[in-house]
């Protein structure tokens, strides 16, 4: 039957063919599209716009460049007439009448497809000049019952992107004659709602966002939508692939971050794919030839490992005499450790400028001063700014952040174990922190790249030609409302400049300063539950990750275990903290400080709750000692439930030894903390039972040994100088 009704009418599918064949032939040549944009000024989001079209092979022509902008701040009111004076201009230089103009924002716009799409969709449109297409009214509200209704879709008209034949086009705007700050949206609207015109010029809306997705208004609408190595934007509620993504109105930080994938930034097939383009090489250059870098150092509250900032700092890979050195110290705690950082080694650095507390300045004139004297230094180049409370693990990072070549770039860090980080993914409605879809997957390492955020603190970069043009008010952290921060995030954006973070490299971590006393000599000790990897590194021997896959523990004697445990700083510093105490015991039996009140074999020492460390103390023993005790005595499992901790002192003047004794513990741990021949002469343990001795104990090395019944030990006299331990009575 089918066949037959073909065989009737076999003019109709010749027809039919012919049509098909007649509309491939007649399908728009791209040669004939001509992308028109205006923009006075380079951006970076100009250069984001004309990156997307290059990739996408489009033809730009753009219009004002040079020119001072005058068409208003239409993000709050309207303007943008200097861009229809602009196009009315161009037009009547084109002499081909089948081109077809894309007349198009730029500076928060990007492509999404390419020009044989664009083109193949405005055809299917079938009119001669198509609009992008908004949810929301704008400039004028009264003329909302003017519009045309559609069937399916947005009713009103966007300015910020159409598409048409040039006669179309040239016919649309020879009407113009408004100016500059006049609204290009409003002369558009209403020669749309004008029944004759819209007739005559042949408009319609693109209402499906077929073509152009403007973000006002329609942000529940659009997903970013991964599919075989590339990128685009989704309209959900149509179900469209738009060509064009529109950030228009106060949807810029929206735009940024899709910009951040689209048009294939980054895939989940091929990773970053622009992160090194535009680079700035510096393994080419003579280290004389280095940018110059201003270092701004903030130190506005008591913090951890302050000494250990200045270390990496004098270890970052950077030559030295092309660094200048602005240092802002608030705290009277930590002058002692700046003032032998600059006295050691400030002389390495080209410059050095210090603001201690003396001068009672606040945070943000610290930090408008120092931008301020990058900004005023034209041999300065960069401005690196980075709070005292950073751990740059990475001594690359400077270098690194240099090469990227970015107008402001941070490098990630993250506070270990948590979520947070030194930037924000997106902006809730009044300027705060609000988590973006990519924030985790960015911040845990599972999406590297360079990524173009709202927010970032703590350690940055800014290049010093941006503090002389764009930035050049002078007060970026201040403000009523907002802290230091976030006013200089703010500032940054309202002038329309990127900010970057990059985790394509592991650059380091970021200290917490909660419950940091001051009231220890070295209070960085107490660090172990509120900063334990930088505790750990600071106060764990260096060899202690070793200790089984190199076999480090060795057995001077028998069940008597012998391994690194304590690094060389922590052994001082335990030291200086219970001389500086200095309220050793008398040696005598009667000892209020313990159960009972009667020491059987006593000692001159310290508890370590004395000097209320004892919680530190047991945290130290569970992470470190129990799973070495658990390796070394198998089947036996340790809490290191009420421990007895303290440091015993040796002096031939005062007690030189130590009498046989049997410990009260289920095993004892002893580290030395200070070195035989150096500190001390003689010293020492022997175990009678196994009449074996322990003459040399290693600086930081701890001894772990059963404390009842088969240990029965004494410690060897000290003949010159002064022997200090470490002791846990561990289960008694």
């Amino acid at each position: 039957m089918r066949l037959s009704s073909l065989l009737l009418f076999p003019g109709v599918l010749v027809c039919a063919l012919f049509c098909l064949t007649s509309c491939e032939e007649q399908r728009i040549p791209e040669e004939n599209l001509v992308v028109v944009t205006v923009a006075t000024k380079e951006t970076d989001g100009f250069r984001r716009f004309l990156r997307s079209a290059k990739h996408f092979n489009y033809t730009v022509k753009v219009l004002g460049r040079g020119e001072k902008w005058r068409g208003g701040n239409y993000m709050s009111a309207p303007g943008g007439g200097q861009k229809v004076r602009l196009l009315k201009t161009a037009l009547e230089e084109i002499k081909n009448e089948d081109e077809v103009i894309l007349f198009i924002d730029s500076y928060d716009v990007v492509f999404a497809s390419g020009p044989k799409e664009l083109l193949k969709k405005f055809q299917q449109s079938r009119h001669k000049v198509v609009f992008s297409s908004e949810t929301l009214i704008w400039p004028d509200r009264h003329l909302e019952d003017k519009h045309p209704h559609v069937r399916e879709g947005n009713r009103f008209l966007g300015s910020g992107g159409f598409i048409g034949y040039v006669p179309k086009v040239r016919e649309m705007v020879s009407g113009w004659t408004g100016e500059d700050g006049d609204s290009d949206q409003l002369f558009f609207t209403k020669i749309y709602i004008d029944p004759e015109k819209r007739k005559s010029i042949n408009i319609t809306l693109d209402s499906k966002c077929r073509l152009f997705q403007n973000l006002h208004g329609a942000l529940d609408e659009v997903v970013l939508k991964f599919e075989d190595s590339r990128v685009r934007a989704r309209n959900v509620l149509y179900d469209t692939l738009p060509v064009i993504v529109h950030g228009n109105g106060p949807t810029k930080l929206q735009m940024n971050y899709l910009g951040n994938y689209i048009p294939n930034t980054w895939t989940f097939e091929t990773g970053c794919t622009v992160c090194h383009e535009d680079l700035r090489p510096l393994t080419t250059l003579k280290e004389s030839e280095y940018p110059l870098v201003v270092i701004g150092i903030f130190i506005q509250q008591p913090t951890p490992f302050v000494t250990v900032f200045f270390e990496r700092l004098l270890k970052l890979q950077y030559p030295k005499n092309r660094l200048k050195l602005f240092i802002y110290n608030q705290e009277v705690h930590h002058e002692r450790q700046v003032s032998a950082f600059l006295q050691d080694h400030g002389s390495l650095y080209q410059d050095v400028k210090l603001i201690g507390p003396e001068e009672e300045m606040d945070g943000p004139a610290s930090r408008n001063l120092g931008f301020d004297m990058c900004r005023k230094d034209k041999d300065c180049d960069y401005f690196f700014s980075v709070d005292i409370e950073v751990v740059l693990k990475n001594e690359n990072t400077l270098k690194i952040l240099v090469e990227q070549n970015l107008p402001v770039v941070a490098p990630m860090i993250t506070r270990p174990g948590r979520l947070w980080s030194n930037f924000w993914g997106a902006l809730s409605a009044d300027g705060y922190y609000a988590r973006s879809e990519d924030y985790v997957d960015i911040v845990q390492g599972h999406r590297e790249g360079v990524w173009n955020v709202p927010y970032v603190s703590n350690v940055y970069l800014v290049k010093a030609s941006l503090l002389r043009s764009e930035l050049t008010e002078y007060e970026l952290f201040n403000s009523n409302i907002l802290d230091p921060d976030m006013a200089y995030c703010h500032n940054i954006r309202s002038k329309e400049i990127f900010m970057y973070v990059t985790n394509m490299h592991s650059f380091g971590r970021i200290l917490s300063t909660e419950n940091y006393q001051t009231n220890h000599l070295h209070n960085d000790l107490w660090q172990i539950f509120e900063n334990p990897l930088d505790w750990e590194e600071r106060y764990i021997h260096e060899n202690y990750t070793h200790i089984m896959k190199d076999k480090l523990i060795e057995t001077p004697c028998p069940d008597v275990y012998w391994f690194p445990v304590f690094s060389e700083v922590a052994c001082n510093h335990l030291v200086e903290e219970m001389e500086n105490y200095g309220k050793w015991s008398g040696g005598g039996n009667m000892d209020k400080r313990i159960q009972g009140g009667y020491e059987n074999v006593p000692t001159i020492d310290i508890h370590m709750n004395q000097v209320n460390y004892d919680k530190e103390w047991r945290k130290f023993l569970l992470e470190y000692i129990a799973p070495i005790t658990e390796k070394m005595f198998p089947g036996y499992y340790t809490t290191c439930s009420t421990p007895l901790n303290f440091v015993v002192r040796y002096k031939p003047d005062e007690q030189p030894l130590l009498v046989p004794h049997h410990d009260a513990s289920t095993f004892t741990i002893n580290i030395a903390l200070n070195s035989k021949g150096v500190d001390y002469q003689g010293g020492g343990c022997r175990f009678l039972r196994y009449n074996c001795s322990v003459k040399a104990p290693r600086k930081g090395w701890a001894l772990m040994h059963p404390g009842r019944l088969t240990h029965y030990h004494e410690g060897l006299p000290t003949t010159a100088g002064v022997r200090y331990i470490a002791v846990s009575f561990v289960d008694p």
